[in-house]
Order: C-alpha cells, then sequence, then structure tokens
C-alpha cells in the first residue's frame, strides 16, 4: 500500500515538472498519469543504457526523463 502511495506522490511530482519542462497544460490527475507511464518508460530507457534512480530523488529524476519522453511522443503524434 505505501508502494503505491510513494509511486503516485512521485509520479505527481515527475508529471508536474514534465509539464513545465515541455510547457504542456494539466491537472494533477494528467500528472499523476503522465508521471507513472514516464517512471515505467525511463526505467526501461535508462536501464537499456545502464543508468537506474535509487533513492526517492533518483525515482522523480527517472520518472521525470520518462515523462518527457512521453511528452514528446504525444506531442508528434497529435501534431
Amino acid at each position: 500500500m505505501t508502494n503505491a502511495i510513494v509511486a503516485i506522490i512521485i509520479g505527481a511530482i515527475a508529471g508536474w515538472l514534465a509539464s513545465i519542462i515541455m510547457k504542456t497544460k494539466g491537472g494533477l490527475l494528467r500528472n499523476i498519469i503522465l508521471g507513472v507511464i514516464g517512471g515505467v518508460v525511463g526505467s526501461f530507457v535508462l536501464g537499456l543504457v545502464g543508468i537506474s534512480g535509487s533513492g526517492f530523488i533518483g525515482n522523480i529524476l527517472v520518472s521525470l526523463a520518462g515523462a518527457i519522453i512521453v511528452v514528446a511522443i504525444g506531442k508528434v503524434i497529435l501534431k
């Protein structure tokens, strides 16, 4: 249960930061979803090059990287 809550908090922070960096708009729910999906994508992509996040800040950075990738792909698809 606590892992899910931590994942939601990390997702919310990463999604919010990604929305600022990529200059997109959205609410809290969108940021949480974006951050959680970003965590999966970031773990996969960074894992391919041997990078992993450790601790709270490391997990936020990995999720942020993944969320930025997801937003960038979304912008290309929706253009």
